[in-house]
Formats: C-alpha cells, sequence, structure tokens
C-alpha cells in the first residue's frame, strides 16, 4: 500500500508502449469501492473479485480467449494490490509473467497513508497495521518476485526508467527467458 505502484506502472507502461491495467481500478470500476466492498461484503468478497480481476488481466495480456484460443501476447503493465499476492492461484497464474517487487519502508510511505485514510485495513492504526501486513507479505513479495525495484527515493519518472533498463537488462541476460507480460505488485 502506498509504494506508487499505480503511478510508476502507468510510467512505465508509457514508456514501453505497453497497455496498464490497474486490478484495484478495475475492482473497483465493476463493484464500487475497495471501502464500500469491505464494509459491505467483507474482506473475503474483496478478495475473490481481485483475484478474478488479476486473472482476467493476465489472460487478456497473454491473449488467451474465453475459448480458449490464443492470440499474439500484448505488452500489458498489471499493478496488483498489495494482498493480491496471497492467493494461490494469483501466485501460480504469476509464475508465468514478470513480477517486480517495489520494495519501500515504513517511513517512505507514512505520509501517503496519513493522507488516504480510506484504506480499510489500516483502520485505527494505521502504520502499526501497515507494518503487520507488510510482515506477513513480504516473504511472499520476496519469493514471487524476479526483479526488485527500491521505491524509497526518485522521482515516479526516474524509478519508471530505472525498472525499464532493469527490465531491458534482465531480457537481454542469456538465462531470462523472454519476459511474459509485466506485472507489477504494490509491496509495502
Amino acid at each position: 500500500m502506498a509504494v506508487g505502484k499505480s503511478a510508476i506502472g502507468q510510467q512505465l507502461a508509457q514508456h514501453l508502449g505497453a497497455r496498464f491495467v490497474d486490478t484495484d481500478a478495475e475492482v473497483v470500476a465493476q463493484h464500487g469501492t475497495i471501502a464500500d466492498i469491505f464494509a459491505s461484503r467483507g474482506e473475503c468478497a474483496f478478495r475473490e473479485l481481485e483475484a478474478r480481476a488479476v486473472a482476467h488481466a493476465i489472460e487478456d495480456a497473454a491473449g488467451s480467449s474465453a475459448a480458449g484460443t490464443n492470440t499474439a501476447v500484448t505488452p500489458t503493465v498489471i499493478s496488483l494490490g498489495g494482498g493480491a499476492v496471497l492467493d494461490s492461484g494469483t501466485q501460480q497464474l504469476l509464475a508465468g509473467c514478470t513480477v517486480v517487487y517495489l520494495e519501500c519502508d515504513a517511513d517512505t510511505v507514512s505520509e501517503r497513508i496519513a493522507r488516504n485514510s480510506g484504506r480499510p485495513l489500516l483502520a485505527g492504526d494505521a502504520m502499526e497495521r501497515w507494518r503487520t501486513l507488510f510482515a506477513t507479505r513480504q516473504p511472499v513479495y520476496e519469493r514471487l518476485a524476479d526483479l526488485v525495484l527500491d521505491v524509497r527515493s526518485g522521482s515516479v519518472t526516474d524509478l519508471a526508467h530505472r525498472l525499464e533498463d532493469a527490465l531491458e537488462q534482465r531480457a537481454a541476460t542469456p538465462t531470462a527467458a523472454a519476459p511474459a507480460p509485466a506485472a507489477t505488485k504494490e509491496v509495502e
């Protein structure tokens, strides 16, 4: 939460000439605000909607249709919410993608979190909740990541350029497979 995933992802997609998908924005567009979903249907219902949005975004990027026919891969940067990677199905789907961990710390996100009180999982002592969530999620982020981008300093443009360079370098190494649709995930 609050690491700049949407801003960096949009900028990266622009640099790459790729499509950008924010799975949280997709859920909101189809089902209402995340806070409202949490309040009316609970976190479990939100996680189901989130997992479906991630699966749809990855399938679209891979060129799969509902009928199971494959078309050309569409270069896509997919931004995931911080809890999306906890779903085992999402983890399996991400195995076919280049996954980027946006690494940050509490000091860097504290101001952003203070400005945005609409995060249901951060109700109460927001920074203490963030630290608890991060401690649970960090090992998963690290395990799934193909690349790590430290977002503690630099402008959005600078960070997107650094990420673009890292992706190009990864693609150029003989042991790296051609990058699948890029999926950035928010990491606190």
